[in-house]
């Protein structure tokens, strides 16, 4: 693993510009893989990963707004409302503008996709099992990727 200074930009050594040594690339890689391992849980609810993902927010806060959503899922509207459009085709949640403010928009969930919760409820632990890892190593990297996240959605923010 390549060693890091913090706040101090150096010309990259040839050793730095090998494949497995870029963290970017183990997250990518991480992700797919994890994807791989959702997509065919989620086949047998006629769900999409991402579709997963909207519902994991909405089954924890119904009725809020597409700002609000995405938020939660680092994802900008343009992402969303394809998305949404078609959850709603599938009977899944509702879109309605609100009523105070016709701006917003608001995402509800709909009977079914309240039942969904129910049928979900396997797909974490199958999900760890597969991990390979023992519970205290996940919940460290979860803790980590987490403190990795804001970092970096910070320094996005300052981007921007």
């Amino acid at each position: 693993m390549q060693q890091f200074t913090q706040n101090k930009l150096t010309p990259a050594t040839d050793e730095q510009f090998v494949l497995d040594h870029q963290l970017c690339f183990m997250l990518y890689s991480a992700s797919r893989e994890m994807t791989k391992l959702y997509r065919p849980l989620l086949e047998k609810l006629d769900l999409t990963y991402p579709q997963y993902l909207t519902l994991l927010v909405l089954w924890e806060q119904n009725g809020i707004t597409v700002k609000e959503l995405g938020q939660r899922l680092y994802l900008d509207s343009g992402t969303l409302t394809p998305l949404l459009k078609r959850m709603e085709t599938q009977g899944l949640l509702s879109r309605q503008r609100d009523k105070t403010d016709e701006r917003k928009v608001i995402i509800t969930l709909t009977q079914r996709g309240h039942s969904l919760k129910e049928e979900a409820r396997c797909i974490p632990s199958a999900l760890y099992s597969q991990a390979g890892q023992s519970p205290e190593v996940l919940a460290r990297l979860f803790a980590d990727m987490k403190e990795l996240l804001a970092h970096l959605h910070q320094a996005n923010l300052r981007q921007n």
